[in-house]
């Protein structure tokens, strides 16, 4: 995966200036899309759905079983030579988070989530760290994602709840700018995000998209979700996929019927 982090323009969503042609990101195969989330209490029940699904390039570790298991986790699935997307959303003062940042991106993951809620100091903190491991090591730097809003947030609760006075998809899009201008790769948000965020972003920043839910499934606890190839066609760059796969019956049928729907479509 290349290194997005090259746009450092500072940008406000009502600058016109800044807004691009909505072009799609750069065609991957549908499994390279698709990050599954390996949502589990343990290692070995993780171990156990990772063996079910060998087709899977991207595995999602998350909180849960990154505090179950610790690196271990992460150490299992680069044996098996998969790509890891560390989602932990650290969130914390410019200090701690560079020193968080710098022993995360050592386990060899590939992307590592970051709040944006944070700020700019705390953001290029992590992305200072991330590329003084990579110099240190001779490696490429991990990639940095920066949490806009969870995808369980609805608009009500954004201005109930967290008394955010701006509509959602704003809030977002000043997010994401911010993002952008801190030196991340890309962000996370959900798919009704994308379209603007592709069209104003432009089309190498990453915008992975968890929320995503195909046709005839649960939403769950998900309030903004898509299908896998709405979500594509808006201008996602991957695809956080957890209960769908993971829950179903055969999840290595789920996860090809996903990959052969991405098929279908412009990928």
């Amino acid at each position: 995966m290349p290194d997005f982090c090259t746009n450092h323009m500072t940008s406000t969503p009502s600058s016109s200036s800044n807004l691009v042609s909505p072009i799609p990101p750069v065609s991957l195969a549908a499994a390279d899309r698709l990050i599954v989330a390996l949502d589990r209490p343990d290692l070995d029940s993780a171990m156990s759905l990772v063996k079910q699904l060998p087709q899977v390039r991207w595995w999602k570790v998350g909180l849960e079983l990154f505090v179950a298991a610790g690196p271990e986790a992460i150490a299992r699935l680069k044996d098996k030579d998969a790509k890891v997307f560390l989602d932990l959303k650290l969130h914390d003062i410019p200090n701690t988070l560079r020193g968080a940042t710098r022993a995360a991106v050592k386990y060899g993951v590939d992307l590592l989530t970051i709040h944006a809620q944070g700020g700019q100091a705390m953001l290029e903190a992590a992305a200072e760290a991330a590329a003084e491991v990579a110099t240190t090591s001779g490696t490429s730097p991990c990639q940095l994602l920066a949490i806009t809003l969870l995808t369980s947030i609805n608009s009500r609760q954004l201005a109930t709840q967290l008394r955010v006075p701006l509509e959602l998809p704003d809030y977002v899009l000043q997010l994401a700018l911010l993002a952008r201008d801190s030196r991340m790769a890309g962000v996370v948000c959900s798919p009704l995000e994308v379209k603007e965020l592709r069209r104003v972003c432009g089309p190498d920043f990453l915008l992975v998209t968890p929320g995503i839910r195909p046709a005839g499934s649960a939403k769950g606890d998900q309030q903004r979700t898509l299908t896998p190839s709405q979500a594509i066609a808006a201008g996602s760059s991957h695809l956080v996929i957890g209960r769908p796969i993971t829950a179903a019956d055969n999840p290595s049928k789920a996860f090809e019927e996903i990959c052969a729907e991405l098929e279908g479509g412009r990928v």
